[in-house]
């Protein structure tokens, strides 16, 4: 056996969580038993979806629920070798031992960083790909409106549109991250709604209105998304960070979907499981020839996962948030 750590939730957070609600805590790994493997984590992700969990589902005392890549580092599972590159389930734990179930081999190809693997190609890719094409049912040349469109889903959202031929307007909170939607992504227009009126600044950059709303956030958002959609537009519901802290703004513009003939409709990334060989595809291609851009906010230590789910909800984040803890 050997000592390794966990990030345990402790307290139930009140708003925005804050780092008390979080502990380090030392725990003893065992050796992997036959039909096991024993794992070190590199990477962790840290996502907006984790906040609504910290509410009810995440137990206390318990590592935190969450994706990362490690590597094998004993195996008794014929399945794994060691030394194989894994993407697992298995939480915020430096080390750990799985019998196999929840946890696949990844194939890195040499000229993509790992990193990449947890976001592009990786959930927040496979979200992006799917929300955007399946049940957003984009076609090409359509009109495009992505919430915090440089983000890790929604930089992807907005790129893939770009590719598909579609007008681009992209929202995000900070001047840098509108100069990176506009010079970086290529994007069509882009609102700092921090800085501007977001209503009255969607409607000067939507003459032609909205296709497809990709939805990160809810409240204002989608107020100021509804009176510009298309006969039979579509918002795909990603996520509504605006209300996952408690809170947030009302909305008043819902009738739109009526005589609109709106679709509105909610995801999660394992719906698109049988997109995923033509996603892999496709994103490797795009990234290998340069068409998808991609933004990385890596904090070093895995002590600092709590510091990195608290900074998304301040906008610390420029695209991905990831937890790095060894190479």
């Amino acid at each position: 056996m050997t000592t390794t750590r966990q990030i345990h939730l402790v307290k139930r957070p009140a708003g925005v969580p804050v780092p008390t609600d979080f502990a380090v805590v030392a725990v003893l790994a065992r050796d992997a038993a036959e039909g096991e493997i024993q794992v070190r984590n590199l990477l962790m992700s840290v996502d907006p979806y984790m906040r609504p969990r910290l509410d009810a589902d995440q137990p206390l005392g318990a590592p935190m629920l969450g994706g990362g890549i490690g590597r094998v580092v004993q195996s008794k599972n014929a399945k794994f070798r060691e030394g194989d590159l894994v993407r697992h389930g298995a939480g915020m734990q430096e080390l750990f031992v799985s019998d196999g179930r929840g946890v696949a081999v990844l194939k890195q190809d040499p000229d993509i960083p790992l990193s990449v693997y947890m976001h592009a190609l990786g959930g927040t890719g496979i979200t992006a790909y799917g929300g955007l094409l399946e049940t957003g049912a984009l076609r090409d040349c359509e009109q495009v409106f992505v919430s915090t469109a440089a983000g890790a889903v929604g930089s992807v959202v907005a790129q893939i549109a770009k590719l598909k031929g579609c007008y681009v307007v992209g929202s995000t909170g900070s001047a840098e991250k509108k100069a990176w939607l506009l010079d970086t992504a290529g994007l069509d227009a882009a609102i700092d709604y921090h800085a501007e009126p977001l209503a009255e600044a969607l409607k000067a950059v939507t003459p032609k209105g909205v296709d497809v709303y990709f939805e990160n956030v809810g409240g204002a958002h989608l107020d100021a998304a509804l009176p510009r959609m298309n006969l039979r537009g579509r918002i795909p519901v990603c996520g509504m960070i605006s209300t996952y802290n408690g809170g947030g703004e009302g909305v008043r513009n819902l009738f739109n979907l009526i005589y609109g003939r709106v679709r509105m409709e909610g995801f999660v990334a394992s719906d698109f499981a049988h997109l995923n060989a033509r996603f892999v595809e496709d994103m490797t291609g795009w990234l290998k020839a340069g068409k998808i851009k991609y933004q990385e906010t890596v904090l070093d230590g895995f002590e600092r996962a709590p510091e990195g789910l608290i900074g998304l909800f301040a906008g610390k984040n420029s695209g991905k948030m990831l937890i790095r803890i060894a190479d």
